[in-house]
């Protein structure tokens, strides 16, 4: 599936195919004419409580990532969104600084069927 992550502050590309927010929470500063966002779906992202416990704090990363699976098991939204990818290349679109230590490592590693923690290796 062609699935791949990029911050939303980056300008737009071509390559970037469907573009989607995996964030609950719309990017500070961002004006939406200047997103060019395809969709916007809140449903696949962290729950209030489990993004706010986290705190983009890199040294709960692996218990985020844990608890942000058993969230997205059984989520009828991650299967509209793996539908999507059959067809196009689809970028999860995130805010957050860090770009290893965030949600849409983890969905993305999910939609690719495994572990964030493997992500980057061959």
């Amino acid at each position: 599936m062609p699935f791949k992550i990029k911050r939303v502050y980056e300008p737009p590309q071509r390559s970037d195919g469907l573009r989607i927010l995996v964030d609950r929470l719309w990017p500070r500063g961002l004006k939406k004419s200047q997103a060019r966002i395809d969709d916007w779906m809140k449903e696949v992202a962290p729950s209030p409580q489990l993004r706010t416990w986290f705190g983009h704090r890199p040294e709960r990363f692996a218990e985020f990532s844990a608890r942000y699976k058993k969230e997205l098991a059984g989520n009828p939204k991650l299967a509209e969104l793996r539908k999507r990818g059959r067809d196009t290349t689809v970028s999860l679109l995130y805010a957050a600084r860090d770009p290893k230590f965030n949600q849409a490592a983890v969905l993305l590693s999910v939609l690719r069927g495994r572990s964030a923690k493997r992500r980057g290796r061959k």
